[in-house]
Order: structure tokens, then sequence, then C-alpha cells
């Protein structure tokens, strides 16, 4: 019985055994024979494409060589949609919990919070962000009434608005049309859901042309990272080596100016210049003012990809050549102190709001330092936008170039001049300053010192009463110049009007009667008093200030400003450019009355007011300070401008303080920095003839 049972046992395996086999072989001659040729082509199927290979942009280095900006190569994660395939949502979950486990923050600007309840943090996206969430809704399908509704969310959380009578429009029933639209799987926990949509957000916006950018999922990332991508691999997550900016000082970010993926508006002027649209280019500062030189020339590559998305052959068709070297008239150093200097005494005024410090060559127009304070770190600005956008007194604003002030009495050396080239008067004259100028019945101004001391200077030379400010001289000699004649002058000297600096800038204002009638005022003779010694509508950058003292004490060249010292090859081993300067203007000017005017200029720095802050300095310094009213502030700005030294002048600075008081208080910022520029300049004068590198 047992034997029986056995053998039917035996032959039940030896059927199923059999049967196994014939499927088997059936199977091996259907993969090998019947369609081998076809599944052997699909595993050998490449996908081609040809890609650009972004060029590395040209250095920028300051007058001496040093390196301030340069390119290091980091490592991007980018996401290809077109490779997800329909493991998109694993590969995305599983790329961001590698990123949570090497703590590496991701992409993800829709503006609703990452946990329940979903709330809308619009108060903290950017503008752009912003307007991107507000195209995205409208291509969605929203409706106006929703899409309105949204955009009105950042104005209720930071104003406290009645939400009743909105229409019902939550950020849960955002993520919840977001999860239909891009078929999120419902088991999916909301916060799961919600990374997810973010990422997917991000590629939405490319491929529906809200934005042109390219979207990096994750920047500057480290080798930990991509070997666990590399491991998983995650089929369309790629890794690419890129070049980006390299800050080698703190300083200067408002000359510098910043580099980003170009816009739409970008494309259309860059378009016809051989860029691609999702090139980087120059958006402020000297990156973008010599763009055309720092921009390399795109190479192209041919990458071919398994169906897995795994690069299997890359060959280069094009080498990238990268841009050219800029080398600027700024000395980094000079420029650290200006800038160190004004965030250590700027503070200590209580009603200061921002200043701002031009100091140029004289005898070429190049310019040294340029600081606008408050500033920030161009490193940090991606990652720090909206502190810096939203932070006090606005530190985007360049102040230097585009700050218009009044000049105060630091404009009386143009009244003086016009009035000895005019012959109105001589070096030798005397004016009897009484106090009050009554030459007008209704208009009688009185002298600053007869104001505050009911005193008066006595008879004054141009020499006095550039050195005391006498108020009542100016008045004079500015009524017997004219306000034609005072108007043809400044602007000799390039006041209202461009400095030639390659970056923005405002033209300032000269005060005149065409310029007052096209604001809907009167001019009258009183207004010509108070044009004659600053005041009335002069209003000038403080380059142009700076600009216009070299101008004086160089004897009259009208040099144009500029930051452009040369370029050379991407090598440096051939020179492309060299800005030799541009005389735009010369004013005729007189020895013997030049040597009034700054004779007065030097009297201030020997026996003035600020004189405590030059006597220790070891060189001769020629100043003028000024104070200009603020519509009705009680402080008024803050005016300074010096040039040194005194007998060969070499440099020239204008120094402005928003409601900063008295001009004369600037006196130690100005001589903190001609300090450091002078025992600077015989450091570096000892290096080059040592033949020694800089730093």
């Amino acid at each position: 019985m047992e034997g029986k049972q056995f053998k039917l046992r035996t032959r039940i395996l030896f059927f199923v055994l059999a049967c196994l086999l014939i499927v088997f072989s059936y199977t091996l001659y259907d993969l090998q024979i019947v369609h081998g040729a076809e599944y052997l082509a699909q595993s050998s199927r490449k996908i081609a494409t040809i890609e650009s290979v972004p060029a590395a942009r040209g250095e920028i280095l300051d007058r001496y060589g040093r390196v301030l900006v340069s390119n290091k190569t980091i490592y991007q994660v980018q996401l290809n949609e077109s490779l997800l395939g329909a493991d998109r949502d694993k590969t995305i979950l599983a790329l961001t919990e590698i990123c949570k486990q090497e703590n590496v923050a991701w992409t993800d600007t829709l503006p609703v919070s990452m946990n329940t309840p979903f709330v809308y943090t619009l108060a903290d996206a950017t503008s752009t962000a912003q307007n991107r969430f507000s195209s995205f809704l409208k291509v969605m399908g929203w409706t106006d009434e929703e899409t309105q509704a949204a955009g009105l969310l950042n104005q209720i959380s930071t104003e406290g608005a009645n939400t009743s009578s909105l229409p019902a429009v939550s950020a849960d029933s955002v993520i919840a049309k977001m999860r239909e639209k891009f078929g999120v799987d419902e088991s999916l926990t909301d916060a799961r859901a919600r990374t997810l949509v973010g990422i997917l957000y991000e590629l939405a916006l490319r491929s529906k042309e809200i934005t042109w950018s390219d979207y990096i999922f994750a920047s500057d990332v480290d080798i930990s990272l991509i070997t666990q991508v590399k491991e998983e691999g995650l089929t369309g997550v790629q890794i690419e080596a890129t070049s980006v900016r390299q800050y080698h000082t703190q300083a200067a970010a408002h000359i510098l100016g910043r580099v980003a993926q170009m816009d739409k508006d970008e494309w259309a002027v860059y378009m016809n210049q051989g860029y691609s649209m999702n090139e980087t280019v120059g958006k402020e500062g000297v990156e973008k003012a010599f763009e055309s030189y720092l921009h390399g020339v795109e190479g192209s590559r041919d990458i071919e990809t398994n169906t897995g998305g795994k690069v299997v052959s890359e060959t280069y068709i094009n080498d990238p050549g990268p841009g050219d070297n800029v080398t600027l008239t700024l000395d980094i150093r000079l420029q650290e102190t200006v800038e160190t200097a004004l965030a250590k005494y700027v503070p200590t005024l209580p009603d200061a709001q921002g200043a701002a410090v031009a100091v140029v060559n004289v005898k070429d127009g190049g310019v040294l330092a340029l600081a606008s304070y408050p500033t920030f770190d161009l490193a940090n600005f991606s990652t720090s936008y909206n502190d810096i956008k939203d932070a006090p007194n606005n530190p985007l604003y360049n102040r230097a170039t585009q700050g218009i002030y009044a000049p105060g009495s630091t404009f009386k050396m143009v009244t003086a001049v016009g009035a000895l080239e005019e012959n109105i008067i001589t070096p030798a004259d005397k004016i009897l300053d009484t106090g009050i100028y009554t030459f007008y019945k209704d208009y009688q101004p009185m002298c600053w010192i007869y104001r505050q001391y009911h005193r008066t200077h006595g008879y004054q030379n141009v020499t006095q009463a550039i050195t005391n400010s006498c108020n009542v001289f100016f008045y004079d000699v500015g009524r017997r110049l004219g306000i034609e004649k005072l108007e043809d002058y400044a602007r000799l000297f390039g006041l209202g009007e461009p400095t030639g600096i390659e970056i923005p800038e405002s033209t300032g204002v000269v005060a005149g009667p065409e310029y007052t009638e096209s604001i809907g005022q009167r001019w009258n003779d009183g207004s010509t008093l108070a044009a004659a010694i600053g005041q009335e509508n002069n209003q000038f950058t403080p380059l142009q200030l700076a600009s216009y003292v070299a101008t004086l004490v160089n004897g009259g060249d009208h040099w144009s400003v500029h930051l452009l010292s040369s370029v050379k090859s991407s090598d440096f081993s051939q020179l492309i450019y060299r800005d030799e300067g541009k005389v735009l203007d010369t004013v005729e000017i007189k020895p013997v009355n030049l040597n009034a005017v700054k004779m007065g200029m030097l009297e201030v720095t020997q026996s003035g007011s600020v004189s405590g802050y030059f006597k220790n300095l070891g060189i001769k310094v020629g100043a003028k300070t000024g104070s200009a009213q603020v519509s009705s502030a009680s402080t008024s700005n803050a005016v300074f401008v010096c040039f040194a030294p005194y007998d060969d002048p070499e440099i020239a600075m204008a120094i402005v303080v928003e409601k900063g008081g008295s001009g004369s208080e600037l006196g130690a910022v100005a001589a903190d920095i001609l300090s450091y520029y002078f025992n600077a300049k015989q450091t570096l004068e000892s290096v080059q003839t040592e033949g020694s590198l800089l730093r």
C-alpha cells in the first residue's frame, strides 16, 4: 500500500517538474527567439540629446590685481521631468528622504506651509514668488474670484483685515486642488503630499512657461548626498557640475552687483547676441555693466542616456570659452576701510538714516572707493533677500550714485570760481558781512553766524569767505554773477550732469528758473541767493560732489568718472581694452583764482572746526563742510568734501550722511579714510619695489 502511494507521489512530482520545464523552455524560446531582437533593441536603446555647456564668467579684480569675484564649481541636483516616468512620485519622495537625512534643503517656493493646518506664507515670499503663484492659479483654472482672494491673503495677514466677506478659498483647498491636478496618490499623508506638491509645482512653473529659469532642486550638495542618489539609481534625477560666483570680499556690494538666470525681458535683449535663454547674466553693478566682457561663450555636448535615464556617453561638440577678466579702478582695501568707517560712525548719530562716500582719482576720474550705508553681503543675497529687502533704511539703495542731496555750503566753491573768472570779484576784494543781507526789501536772509550767535564775520575776501562759510559774501557775489552764469559753472563742474560711471546713477538737479517752473514753482530774486549757497533746488549725488572737487583742484579738467581700468583675456595673456579716461569739459580757472579758492579750503582743516581731525595726519588737506535742511526734518543732512595732498592733489572725496547734522562732524570719517589711503600708498610703493604679490 505504501509503495503504491510513493509511486503516485513520484509521478505527480515528475509531472509538475515536466510542466515547469515546458513553461521555462517556452519562455526562454519567446525571449531569445521570438522577441529576442526586439528586447535586445530595447535594452540597448539610447536617447541622444544636445545640451549647452555653460561658460565660466571672467574674474573681477581691483586696481592692484586683488581678486574680488571669481568662480567655483559646485554640484546641483536637477530633475528631468521627461525621464521621471510612472514612478515620478516615488522617485521624488525618495529624493526628499535622502535630502532630509543629509540635512539638505530643496527648492520649494509654493507659498503654503509645509504642515497642517495649511496656511498661506505669502508674507514671507518674494515678490517674484508671489507673482508666479498668482500666474499658476490662473493657469490651473482657478476662477478670478478665487485668484483675487488668494492674492489678498498677504494683505490680510499683515493688516488683520476681516476675512468673513471674502470668497471661501483656503490654503487647504489649494493643496487639495493641486493634489487632484497633479494626480497625487490619495493615500499619501497630508505632509508627504504637501512635500510632493511643492516640487511638482516647481516643475509646473517651468512646463507652463510661467518662468524660464531652470529648476535647481538642490544646490551646492556634498559628495555624501551625491553618493546616495547614485546608489538609489533614481531615474530622472541628475547631478550636474556648474560654475557659480565666489566673492572674496564682503565690501562693494553695490558696485560689484550680482548674476542670475535671465528673465523674459532680458531674453528679448540677449537673444540676438548669441545667448541661450537659460544663461546667467549680470543683473546689477559691474556684473551687468561689463556683461559683454565677463560673459563667456557657451559650449555644447552630445549626451546619450539609456531608457533608465543613466548617462552612457558624453561627447563635447564645442568646448565652452571662459569670459574675459575685468580690472576695476577700485582699491578694495580702501573700499573696506570706507565701509568700516561708515558702519562705525553712522550708528552713533541718533537721527542718521543712511550715508555714502565717494572717492575718486583727481588725475583721471577713476573711482577708488564708492560706499553706500547700510549695505549687504553679496554672498548671502539669495538666501537673505527678504531680510535685506525689508531691513530699515533700504540697504539695496545705492546712495553714492543714486541718492541726491542738497550740497549746502560745499557748493560755494562753484559760486566763488564763477565770480572770480567772470571778474565779479578779485581774490583780494572784500565784502562786509553785516549779518543780514539787505539788498532786497522783501527778502533779507541772514548769515549763519548771525542767526546762531548774533555776530558777523566782518570784511571777508573769497578765501576767508570759503573758510568761514560766510553766507552774506556768497549772497552778494551770487546775485552779481546771476543765475544763468551760476548754472553754467555748476554744469561745467559736472553737477546736474551724468558723471560717466558705468553703473546706474541719478543726474541730480542744478537750481534755476527752468527747473523751478517745470515743477510748478516760481523763481524769484531770493531763489538766486539761496542757489548761490547750495540751497534752493540744488541736489547732487555724492559721486558728483567728489567729481566736482576733483575737477576744481586739478585745475579745471572734468574727467569722466569710471570704474573700468582694463580688460584682459581669461588667461591674462592678452590686453583687450584699457580705459585711459576722458575729459568731458574744461573749466578755465586762472592759477591765482584757483589758489585763492584752494587756500580757503586748506584753512578749513588748518584752523576751522575740523582742524583737530587733520593736525596729526602728516599731509595737508583741503576741505569744505556743509549742511542742508531736509524739508520739515529737524536734523539737516551733513555734507563734507575734501582733497589731498594739498600741493599735488591725488584724491577727492565726498561724504553725505542723511540727517547727520553738521558737516564738520564728518571730519573724523574723512581723516580715517585719508590716513589709510596714504599709509597704504607707502606700503604699496614698497611692495611694488620689492616685487611682492598683493593680497
